[in-house]
């Protein structure tokens, strides 16, 4: 069920242009005066040219165009009851090239103007990421942390085959997932011994600090946000309400593992770091319970993929 679920969020727009097509295309079969129809063709144009680009605009402007032209050859009667077959054809061939045109100009415009939002979200992915490498160079020990889980993160979303824009929101809010820190004491970030039961209550507290700067900056880290609430908490919670926890956002429990693997193999002031298969072991022993077993899994074969590369 969670497959067909998670095809059906992939190919929604292609769907849509499919059923859209296809509606159209049987209501045309029951239109006596088919000519007349003909302009209803532009709709799955420009919806298939707004979502999915010039490719997907002009295959379903061709699409139409053969099946249209098909019809035709079987039935010309049913276009024009007075024409001849030759007016028949020309003007198919005017309204088959005025289709194709509309494809090529409407997809081409969704390029340019996804060329353009691309550019700029690689402009503030890049900014945040100057940001992160500033608030992470105040303690040496966590350096570079929130770059590597972002990449961590980034490599599970992908090795999920997740959509590009939930993979983003995943790399931006992984970046951005301690900065509610700069609201607690760096004594406190920075000590050496482990911290009492109080203090850690206090550190715990950068989450709500974290989501609260990024909604302070309006609509722009909105996707994010959830993901920074919700990364510290379990896949499952206790045995008596194992399912409290299953709702938490993909987001997050991405984050959740890839947090977790970057602070075990890291050197900490009052700990060395683990090597990298014990990590991975904590993982598996916490998969299903801490950890989300799908998202564990995919992390292991990122981690398997990085020591073939090297």
């Amino acid at each position: 069920m969670n497959k067909i679920k998670a095809f059906l969020v992939k190919h929604l727009e292609r769907i849509l242009v499919l059923g859209l097509t296809s509606i159209i295309l049987i209501t045309h079969y029951f239109i006596s005066q088919k000519m007349v129809f003909l302009n209803i063709y532009y709709l799955p144009i420009l919806v298939s040219g707004y979502f999915l680009g010039r490719k997907y605009a002009v295959y379903t402007g061709l699409f139409s165009i053969v099946l249209v032209v098909f019809a035709a050859v079987l039935y010309p009667r049913s276009f024009y009851v007075q024409s001849s077959n030759a007016q028949l054809a020309l003007d198919l061939v005017m309204w088959g090239g005025l289709l194709f045109l509309a494809a090529a100009v409407v997809g081409t415009l969704y390029e340019q103007k996804e060329n353009k939002i691309q550019e700029l979200k690689k402009a503030y992915v890049g900014v945040i990421e100057i940001l992160t490498k500033y608030l992470d160079s105040a303690d040496r020990y966590t350096k570079g942390h929130s770059l590597r889980v972002a990449d961590y993160a980034t490599e599970i979303a992908k090795a999920m085959e997740l959509p590009p824009n939930e993979v983003e929101n995943i790399k931006v809010a992984s970046l951005l997932h301690d900065i509610g820190k700069m609201e607690i004491s760096s004594e406190l970030i920075t000590k050496a011994a482990s911290l009492t039961e109080k203090e850690r209550k206090i550190v715990s507290t950068h989450v709500e600090k974290g989501a609260e700067i990024l909604n302070s900056v309006g609509t722009v880290l909105k996707e994010a946000i959830p993901i920074v609430l919700c990364h510290h908490n379990f896949f499952i919670e206790s045995n008596e309400d194992e399912r409290k926890f299953s709702t938490l956002p993909l987001g997050a429990r991405i984050l959740s593992v890839a947090d977790s693997f970057d602070a075990m193999i890291t050197d900490r002031p009052y700990r060395s770091g683990k090597p990298v298969w014990q990590a991975i072991e904590e993982l598996e022993k916490e998969s299903g319970i801490q950890f989300d077993p799908l998202v564990v899994e995919a992390f292991k074969r990122v981690v398997a993929d990085r020591v073939e590369v090297s």
